[in-house]
């Protein structure tokens, strides 16, 4: 059974207090404290929601990457000694495809607001319907 209010709801009413009630009454060092604990918990609210997804599909691609199987920390590692070692590269087909969505879907969480990261992904002015 699933109550409410659920975690990224109680997680969005602790960023409001922080940010409306909170920071507004405190002032210098306390203030930016507040602000960055509310930053925190709208990255973490963000890791709930995005994380899950965003690792199985990596999880995916480096079984396709590497032709093995394992856990997403042990594939990561796998993939990093490899390219270290030169096995890997980005003549490997895929490669740079999976490094750019593991940077985008970090970026999601971290940085959604990133100016970079929303243009990375607008498309192509070639393709976009003005």
């Amino acid at each position: 059974m699933q109550d409410r209010p659920d975690p990224d709801e109680l997680l969005a009413a602790v960023a409001a207090f922080l940010r409306e009630q909170a920071m507004p009454q405190l002032q210098g060092q306390a203030a930016f404290h507040a602000r960055v604990a509310a930053n925190v918990v709208d990255i973490v609210r963000r890791q709930l929601r995005l994380a899950p997804a965003a690792e199985a599909a990596e999880h995916e691609r480096l079984r396709q990457l590497l032709g093995a199987d394992g856990s997403l920390e042990e594939l990561n590692a796998r993939l990093c000694a490899r390219i270290a070692d030169g096995t890997i590269g980005l003549h490997t087909p895929g490669l740079l495809a999976h490094l750019r969505r593991v940077t985008l879907d970090k970026l999601a969480v971290d940085q959604p607001t990133y100016a970079s990261y929303r243009c990375a992904l607008a498309p192509p002015a070639d393709q976009r319907e003005d």
